[in-house]
């Protein structure tokens, strides 16, 4: 996963204290930068010694290596190693998600977000788990609320019982969990359940300056702020903890007295409240005081009054998949659920991962190329073969929503997560693939519509390395170049 450029202060795990929060970006970015290449054609007799001087460098030695090549149109194949063995997909995962998302729930479907009134001065505010909801669209709730005559609300009750089961995947690592890129999910989603905090140089000598982007987090943190300004000639880097309570921050470090602000994302704690604190705010804008708000679950709804709605679901996919959006692939995960009966006790993500099998098996997909534990990759435990990746590929490419699909992946050397990949290269502009990175896993697959061959299928998939990242990205985005290089010969 990719850091900022600042160096990152490790420290040392305490059990059942505290923990190191990473500085990710608020979506995972896989950002290295392909050589140029030369153009040159390569037979599809000769692929597979290719790909083996690729793999069989000494520096590969002690990782796993999982890799299929065919042609889209039949299922010749033109490249396996280990492609029917259990790798840990990391964002990958991602494919399969949006793939049952897309087939499930169509192009067009929305998350709806609404305000009931009940009577008496009581309003309710459901919330349906949108992704994309933000301080923008809580504010032409807002409005609308005024246009409807509401001057003021006595008591706002938030119903969260559209989506059921933890926030969080309980199999996360805690890093993971502390960190912006796995936020919490439930039925009220809001900035996408993070807040940002400014580490602002000063004199040196003093500590840095903390500026919160919404003040009324403030008063949910206790911060402990051991960090310093320090002179030019200094390094610089930034350490937080956070307590397991989650109400401690511990910031640590040092930034020169000239540098830039660090900006730091962070998850909230309680994603209702956080949305309740965002909501009142936005209707103070409006001039209507809001009295009680509290939040329960479940309740009669009785006439809506405001709502408003995510865009179509053509675009989440498209965020998702081009930008790795870990937050939006649970909330898709979780839509998946709504149209499956509710069973007692079980929660809306184990439901949506039931209806993506049952998506997975439509699109011929073999049931037991896959074990499922979540919808984003960030789970260490989800268990994928690099055949089962090619069969969703093909598979979705039958479908009325293939050209969909194929938009939402990130494209070689132009957009999202492969934007600074392949650039200069055979590859660049003609491969559409969905990037994966966890630590000592990276991951690669998707389509490569080959000038000089045909359209291609490809899963790459490397586990247990204990090589840089960036230096596996360089290997993988090398096989790819030769696949974007391929003809018959």
């Amino acid at each position: 996963m990719k850091l900022k450029t600042f160096k990152r202060s490790l420290g040392v795990l305490l059990i059942f204290l505290t923990t190191q929060i990473t500085f990710n970006s608020r979506v995972v970015k896989a950002q290295t930068p392909t050589p140029p290449s030369t153009t040159k054609a390569i037979c599809s007799t000769q692929l597979g010694t290719a790909i083996d001087s690729i793999i069989n460098r000494p520096l590969f030695s002690r990782m796993r290596w999982g890799i299929l090549v065919q042609p889209l149109s039949a299922g010749l194949t033109l490249y396996n190693r280990d492609a029917e063995k259990y790798f840990t997909p990391a964002s990958n995962m991602k494919l399969l998600t949006t793939a049952a998302a897309l087939q499930q729930l169509g192009a067009n479907f929305r998350i709806r977000t609404s305000i009931y009134q009940n009577g008496n001065g009581v309003l309710r505010v459901v919330g349906r788990g949108d992704p994309s909801l933000g301080d923008t669209q809580l504010q032409a709730l807002a409005q609308q609320l005024k246009q409807k005559g509401i001057t003021q609300i006595q008591e706002l009750i938030a119903d969260d019982s559209y989506i059921q089961g933890d926030i969080v995947n309980p199999t996360w690592q805690w890093e993971d969990v502390q960190s912006d890129y796995g936020a919490p999910v439930n039925s009220f989603i809001i900035n996408q359940n993070i807040f940002s905090l400014k580490l602002v140089p000063q004199a040196v000598g003093k500590p840095l300056k903390l500026v919160w982007s919404d003040a009324s987090e403030v008063t949910q943190w206790r911060t402990i702020n051991q960090s310093a300004t320090v002179d030019q000639n200094q390094p610089i880097y930034i350490n937080v903890t956070r307590e397991l309570s989650g109400t401690v921050l511990r910031i640590e470090g040092q930034l020169t007295a000239n540098s830039e602000p660090y900006l730091l994302d962070l998850p909230v704690v309680d994603p209702n409240y956080y949305f309740l604190r965002r909501f009142r705010a936005a209707l103070a804008k409006e001039k209507i005081p809001l009295g009680k708000a509290l939040v329960v679950s479940g309740g009669n709804n009785q006439e809506e009054i405001a709502f408003i709605e995510s865009p179509p679901l053509a675009d989440l996919l498209a965020e998702t998949n081009v930008n790795s959006n870990n937050l939006y692939a649970e909330a898709l995960l979780r839509a998946l659920a709504v149209e499956k009966p509710r069973l007692k006790n079980q929660t809306s993500a184990n439901v949506g991962l039931e209806v993506v099998k049952a998506s997975l098996t439509q699109l011929g997909v073999n049931p037991a190329n896959y074990v499922l534990i979540d919808g984003s990759g960030l789970s260490r435990r989800n268990l994928v073969t690099p055949e089962a990746f090619v069969q969703l590929l093909r598979g979705v490419s039958r479908t009325p929503g293939a050209s969909i699909y194929r938009a939402s992946l990130p494209l070689a050397g132009k957009s999202g997560t492969l934007k600074d990949r392949f650039q200069n290269t055979p590859a660049e502009g003609i491969v559409q693939a969905k990037t994966g990175t966890l630590t000592g896993v990276v991951s690669l697959s998707g389509y490569v519509n080959a000038p000089k061959y045909e359209t291609l299928v490809f899963s790459i998939i490397v586990n247990q390395s204990e090589q840089p990242a960036t230096v596996v990205r360089q290997a993988i985005d090398e096989i790819v170049v030769l696949l974007a290089q391929l003809q018959r010969c």
